[in-house]
Order: C-alpha cells, then sequence, then structure tokens
C-alpha cells in the first residue's frame, strides 16, 4: 500500500503497486494525457515505472525542464527506426541527447548523401505519427549478446560486452519492430515526439571516439517542444551564420589563421587596433581600481611548474622543450607561477596588501588540431590576468570589488544578462577541507551581500580552489563564459610547505601567508575579441570601431579639403581614413558601409566652401551638414 507524496505536499494511499501513470490518471485524465515521465525520489523515471513503496513523485509534462532531453532522446532513437527501415544492414551504435539537439553514429558502407537526410526526417515523421507505444523491456546478458549478434548487430554487441557486468540484465526499449539497447528513461509513445524536431547534417566520427578505431557517420538534429521553438532555434543558427567572426574577420580584415601557425593569429592593422583598444580599456580601468600592471617570462623552468602542480595536473596541455644543458623548460599555460615569483621578490609587510598584480600575459596551451575554432579556441592568447594577494579579513571585500568590477565592465561592452556559476570543491583537490570551507564561503558571503544571484556548480572548482565564472549572454541568446574569479589554494594552504612558500610580516612581527585571488575580466583577450565581433555582428559601437570615420570626396577638387578635415579629426584622437579614390561616391559610401564604419562623410563644392561635412551613419541616416567642432562632439559623445 505504498502512499504517495506529491510536489504540493499532499499524500494519496494507494490499495497496490502503481505506476506513474496510474498517479497522473488518479489525478486527473488532463494531466493523464500530458504526461512525458516522472520523478520518484528525485530520479526521473518512465511513466510506466511501478512504485511499491512509499515515495515522493512529480510528474513531467512539456513544461517542465527534464522534458526536453527526454525529447532529444526519443528523437535519437526514431532517427535511428527511420535509417534502418530506410536502410536495411545499417548498423546503430550510440546515440544520446546533446545540447540543442540529438545524434546517432551508424556504419554504413554508402554515404548519406543530404538526399538521404530529407527523406529520414520524413520517415521519422511518418514513425511519429504511427504513435507507437515504447515499451522496456529486460534480457539477460547472453540473451541480449545473441540477439543482437544474430541482427547482425556487432557494435551492439561489444557495448553490451564492455559495459555490461556479468549477471546483470540487459535494458532494452522497444517501439513496434524495432528496439535497442539504452538505460532510459523515455516517452510514452513516439507520438509524444511532436513536430518541433530536425534532422541537420551528416558527419564522421571514430568509433568511441578513438581514431584508431573505424569511421562512422554521425547524423545530427535539433528537437524542441514545438515547431514555434525549433523555429526560433534555426533563426539564431541563421544569425550566427552570419555572424560568424572568422568570416567577418576576412570580411572587415581584421585577422586571419594560418595552417602554419595553427591556433595562433595573424593580425591586420585594423584588428590590432581593436584588440590595443581592449587592452587599454582594461588597463585604464585597472589602474583606477588600484592595480599595479607587471609583465612576467613566457618561459620558465619545469621546477617551477612542479611546484605549482601545473606539471601534474597540467602537463598535457603544456608545450615544452629541453636545452643542450638537459634543463626542461615550458612554455607558460597560465600567469598565475610568475605573479607569485613576482610576490617574493622582496619583503612584504600587512601595509603592502591588498596587492592587486596585474598583467596582459601571453599564454600557451596545447589543444588537439579538431578542437581548434577560430578566435574561440586558439593555443596562443593574452590573458587580462590579475592576482590580488591580501590577509584573510580582507579577502571578502576584494571579492566583492572584483564582482562589481566585471560586473561593470560587461555592461560598458553591452552585455546586461550575465549569470553568476559558483564552482566549489573537486575530488581531485589539493588542500585542507577546512582551508576550503574558508575560501568557499567568503565567495558565498560576498556575493549573498551584494544579494547578486549565482547558479551552484558542485564539484567544478580547478584543482587548486574554489571559482566563480562569468557567463555572458550575446545578442541572439547565447552564453559565453568569460570572466573568473578564484582562490588559488597553492600559496594559501600552510598545510603544503613543499608549494611556494610565500609570506607578508603581519602586525604581530610574524610571518603570515597572503591569500591569492586570481581574477581574469576578459579572459581570452582573443575570445572576447571573437565573441564581440559575433555580438556586434562587426558592427562595433563608434568607441570601439578600429576606423570610426572615413572622410571621402565628390571629386578630386575636394582633395585637400578632405586631407585637411582627416588630420583635423586625427587631432582630436578620432580614427579617421580618407578615401580620395576616382569611383562614384555611391560606390565609396556603399563600400564603407559593408566595412561597417560608423560615420562617414561626404565632401563636395558646398562643404568646401562653407567649411562643412556632410555626415551619414552606417544606419544609412542622412544627419546633415555639420561643422567639424559638432560633429567632433557628435563622436565624443
Amino acid at each position: 500500500m505504498p502512499q504517495i507524496t506529491l510536489p504540493d505536499g499532499s499524500n494519496r494511499q494507494f490499495d497496490n503497486p502503481v505506476s506513474v501513470m496510474d498517479i497522473a490518471n488518479d489525478i486527473g485524465p488532463g494531466l493523464a494525457r500530458a504526461t512525458l515521465a516522472g520523478k520518484v525520489n528525485g530520479n526521473l523515471v518512465d511513466a510506466a515505472f511501478v512504485i511499491e513503496q512509499d515515495a515522493a513523485v512529480a510528474i513531467v509534462t512539456g513544461r517542465d525542464e527534464e522534458a526536453l532531453e527526454l525529447l532529444r532522446h526519443d528523437a535519437a532513437h526514431v532517427m535511428a527506426q527511420a535509417v534502418q527501415e530506410l536502410y536495411p544492414g545499417t548498423q546503430v551504435t550510440i546515440g544520446p541527447a546533446i545540447e540543442d539537439g540529438f545524434y546517432y553514429d551508424f556504419a554504413r558502407e554508402e554515404a548519406f548523401t543530404p538526399e538521404d537526410l530529407v527523406e529520414i526526417e520524413k520517415r521519422m515523421r511518418e514513425i511519429v505519427k504511427r504513435d507507437l507505444p515504447i515499451v522496456r523491456e529486460v534480457m539477460d546478458r547472453a540473451t541480449a549478446m545473441r540477439t543482437f549478434g544474430d541482427l547482425g548487430e556487432t557494435y551492439k554487441v561489444e557495448i553490451i560486452d564492455d559495459i555490461i557486468p556479468e549477471g546483470e540484465e540487459v535494458s532494452i526499449y522497444r517501439q513496434g519492430e524495432w528496439f535497442d539497447v539504452c538505460r532510459g528513461p523515455h516517452l510514452p509513445s513516439t507520438g509524444k515526439l511532436g513536430d518541433g524536431f530536425k534532422v541537420m547534417k551528416v558527419a564522421g566520427a571514430y568509433w568511441r571516439g578513438d581514431s584508431n578505431n573505424a569511421m562512422l557517420q554521425r547524423i545530427y538534429g535539433t528537437a524542441w517542444p514545438d515547431k514555434k521553438q525549433l523555429k526560433a532555434y534555426l533563426h539564431r543558427l541563421e544569425e550566427a551564420e552570419k555572424r560568424d567572426h572568422r568570416k567577418l574577420g576576412r570580411q572587415l580584415e581584421l585577422f586571419h589563421l594560418h595552417e602554419d601557425a595553427p591556433g595562433s593569429v595573424f593580425w591586420h592593422p585594423k584588428g590590432w587596433t581593436l584588440f590595443n583598444l581592449l587592452i587599454n580599456y582594461m588597463r585604464k580601468r585597472q589602474e583606477d581600481a588600484g592595480y599595479i600592471e607587471v609583465n612576467t617570462p613566457d618561459v620558465m623552468d619545469r621546477s617551477l611548474w612542479e611546484t605549482s602542480g601545473h606539471w601534474e595536473n597540467y602537463r598535457e596541455h603544456m608545450f615544452s622543450t629541453q636545452t643542450e644543458d638537459e634543463r626542461v623548460f615550458a612554455l607558460k599555460p597560465m600567469n598565475c607561477p610568475g605573479s607569485v615569483l613576482m610576490f617574493a621578490q622582496g619583503l612584504k609587510s600587512y601595509r603592502d596588501l591588498p596587492l592587486r598584480m596585474a598583467e596582459f600575459g601571453k599564454v600557451h596551451r596545447y589543444e588537439p588540431s579538431g578542437a581548434l575554432h577560430g578566435l574561440l579556441r586558439v593555443r596562443h592568447f593574452t590573458q587580462d590576468d590579475a592576482h590580488i594577494y591580501c590577509t584573510e579579513a580582507q579577502m571578502e571585500q576584494e571579492c566583492i570589488d572584483v564582482i562589481e568590477l566585471i560586473l561593470d565592465i560587461y555592461r560598458d561592452f553591452g552585455f546586461d544578462d550575465v549569470v553568476i556559476k559558483f564552482s566549489d570543491r573537486p575530488e581531485n583537490r589539493i588542500g585542507s577541507d577546512e582551508i576550503w570551507d574558508k575560501l568557499e564561503g567568503a565567495l558565498i558571503n560576498a556575493l549573498d551581500s551584494m544579494g547578486q544571484a549565482y547558479k551552484m556548480f558542485p564539484g567544478e572548482g580547478a584543482f587548486y580552489g574554489p571559482k566563480l565564472e562569468f557567463v555572458l549572454r550575446d545578442a541572439i541568446g547565447r552564453d559565453w563564459q568569460c570572466g573568473t574569479l578564484q582562490v588559488d589554494m597553492k600559496q594559501v594552504d600552510m598545510n603544503l610547505p613543499e608549494r611556494f612558500d610565500i609570506s607578508y610580516v603581519a602586525e604581530d612581527g610574524n610571518r603570515h601567508r597572503p591569500v591569492m585571488l586570481h581574477r581574469a575580466l576578459f579572459g581570452s583577450l582573443e575570445r572576447f575579441f571573437g565573441i564581440l565581433v559575433e555580438h556586434y555582428e562587426g558592427k562595433f559601437p563608434v568607441w570601439l570601431a578600429p576606423v570610426q570615420v572615413v572622410v571621402m570626396n565628390i571629386t578630386d577638387k575636394q582633395a585637400p579639403y578632405v586631407e585637411k578635415v582627416e588630420k583635423m579629426l586625427k587631432n582630436q584622437g578620432i580614427r579617421t581614413i580618407s578615401d580620395l579614390r576616382n569611383e562614384k561616391v555611391g560606390f565609396k559610401i556603399r563600400e564603407h558601409t559593408l566595412q561597417r564604419v560608423p560615420y562617414l562623410l561626404v565632401v563636395g563644392d558646398r562643404e568646401v566652401e562653407e567649411e562643412r561635412i556632410a555626415v551619414r551613419s552606417l544606419g544609412g541616416e542622412d544627419l546633415g551638414s555639420l561643422a567639424i567642432d559638432e560633429f567632433v562632439d557628435l563622436v565624443k559623445q
């Protein structure tokens, strides 16, 4: 006689074991029709799952967060069924739900074509219309291996053999005649999938991600609760394609990448101008906030990285070399150890703290070739790192100041929607639980005192300390993780004397270890640059535009005046170029509009005579004839 406790705290008593769907029916037929699955004592289960003992139960419908992953997992199964119905002899391997969609890997001699993808989606819609019940069955391990072996599904046999221990039953999900190995849970029937899905593309993928294994064909799809959300997602993809920073980087002559320097950037003049604008902006903000700027070497001895813990925990991502005298050096993947050596130079007093030490450090990290992606994933990049050395009593206020600075800077760049992620101690970590309690408490207290919302991510902190991550939402709704604030255990844990032995002289005359906060605002400047390009679609606000103004003539007669205007604007600190080419002015306007220049100034005979300029904005707005001083005021505002 199980007693069921519902989310509102009410209880329902049943005389016999009861399924999630039975409970939904007992509450009401409308809820039963909407039921996709259930949560029993916090665990997601099928709607057919039978409850035999007292339990807390929640009914999962399309409105719940868990429903989306269920939809995507079922979409993968429906796609696999469609493929095997259309192309007999194709083997299915693995097909999970992923962010924004799903995929399935297939073993097939012939390559899937774009026309095949259209037919697969069409067949999926037919399977959905059949509204096939999705039913869980179990087989003993030997029977399951024999069943899939008889079907020629060698990959499934390997999965069962490697993953399912001897003596355990194998979970099978069946929809009509088709079935697959799966732990579940799943929707009650294929009809519950609806019509908010689309087959997207096909790509190559190695079996189990190992390049020594066979190459399979991976078909990707996307699935959403309804057509409206699917349409919105496809629109975001179209916008993302238009905004791709790699394409705009070439079009706007900002940068390029080359196969002879994988993961490194060749900055063109306009791109380098913007890159330095970012550095100069950050330099000014940091100076105003009481930071000092330093610079540390790019190459340092292996022993330093052993002391910091990077050699043990991060070595596979580091570039290293051995010199003729058999010393091993590494290109720095992070700026922290160099900063610590800076702090260690000379005796420090409590009067010197907090010491906020900033660096625009070039770091080098080995990323697999397949992971490189324009400016967003590179091997050589610049971090706007800072390390704040303070006392334990100063730590919480320093955290507050950093959080306020980060959020204010993001607002300057047009990012008002920011989510803060709090990541606490991972399983693989250094330092004592007592110290972790203190450091995690300081971050949480700082956020709470500010009334700042945050999301918890248990176990995702760095091996050397807890961290906050700042996630920006861009103009088309995508999320980008940028800034971080970490408390660095390598320098604070007094139980680890083998690590950096840095200290300051406290008021009592004794030496104490400082707390070290590690903070990055942009994170990687290269990555932030790429995010800005896509956020603004290359149409930067005036203060960020590499070229703010183009002055152009109508005929050669105005050339001297154009050059005079260009010089006057440059003297006012406005980034200006002139276009004196023997081209029609309409052609020039069109070309510089494509280059996203904020202001286009046209000079004809009247402008020369009146010593004025005709002003046109990037959006095509005619701002009329202005005196040069008036225009300077406009730009500076």
